[in-house]
């Protein structure tokens, strides 16, 4: 049937009503999950509903994005039915007193873009059964080419005073074409879990298993109070990241840009650089992995 969401069998839609009742829990971090057939953009979504006084935990999904985002304004977007694209939101500076998490300082949010990537690389590790990493701060590389990645975004409260909520959006290509990949994203040629020979490409158990790893890593932070090194996030984004140890080039948001080592990721999620003139900590910039 012309337009049916059945006539590519390896895109077979999504359902609502099962991923509902997989992953939302009266005591869970996912309270309400919305399955769109097409939007602009999860993260717009989230971010709107965030502004209209939305809880933490709601959870949008995209079948199609026509104008979604990725750092530094690039587009992110794919054919209907071959990625996963979703965003979250999360409201980490209000205490939850029936799980125990005490209200996390805003000085540490800047983890939240890494704590996805950590679950990201476990979702696709486990189910697709694919070599992933992670390049800082949160693109995920399979077999070196990016294969997805992550926006958060700040969302200022209504109130003066009060803690901003954070949009988390996470884009994965599943079983895009060659010929439908984009075209060089930061640097780096691009792939999808079908092209890097992935054991599962269905969609369904990956958002899934995406959900619920983003979910046990909140939690974890949650309950430490933020401390990344207390909830073990600090040791699983080092074992995860492809960039610590290499010679990279990062280009700094003003222009310029650095030539070194990366050494290691510090407490606030800064990438420490080693160069001629000394150490450097970086807390946003491209990063190219140099040979």
């Amino acid at each position: 049937m012309p337009g049916s969401p059945y006539t590519d069998l390896d895109r077979p839609p999504l359902s609502a009503a099962r991923l509902g009742r997989a992953l939302v829990a009266p005591h869970g971090p996912w309270a309400r999950l919305e399955l769109r057939a097409e939007t602009g953009s999860t993260n717009a979504d989230v971010a709107e509903a965030a502004r209209a006084g939305e809880p933490e935990g709601l959870v949008v999904v995209a079948e199609r994005q026509t104008a979604g985002r990725g750092r530094r304004g690039r587009v992110w977007q794919s054919p209907a039915r071959a990625g996963i694209a979703t965003s979250v939101l999360l409201r980490p500076g209000e205490a939850v007193a029936d799980r125990g998490w005490p209200p996390a300082s805003p000085t540490g949010y800047g983890w939240l873009p890494l704590l996805a990537g950590v679950a990201l690389v476990e979702a696709v590790t486990r189910l697709a059964e694919v070599d992933a990493g992670l390049k800082w701060p949160n693109d995920l590389l399979v077999d070196g080419r990016k294969c997805g990645g992550i926006l958060a975004e700040a969302v200022p409260a209504a109130e003066p005073g009060q803690p901003p909520a954070i949009v988390l959006g996470i884009g994965l290509n599943v079983t895009l074409r060659a010929h439908e990949l984009p075209e060089n994203p930061g640097g780096l040629p691009a792939t999808s879990l079908q092209l890097a020979g992935a054991s599962a490409t269905d969609r369904d158990p990956l958002l899934r298993a995406l959900l619920r790893a983003l979910a046990d890593w909140y939690d974890r932070w949650r309950t430490a109070g933020a401390d990344v090194r207390e909830c073990g996030l600090h040791e699983a984004y080092l074992r995860s990241c492809d960039t610590v140890g290499r010679r990279v080039r990062v280009l700094l948001p003003g222009g310029g840009e650095l030539v070194g080592t990366a050494t290691g990721i510090d407490p606030d999620g800064r990438l420490v650089v080693r160069a001629p003139d000394g150490e450097h900590r970086v807390a946003a910039g491209d990063v190219l992995h140099l040979r």
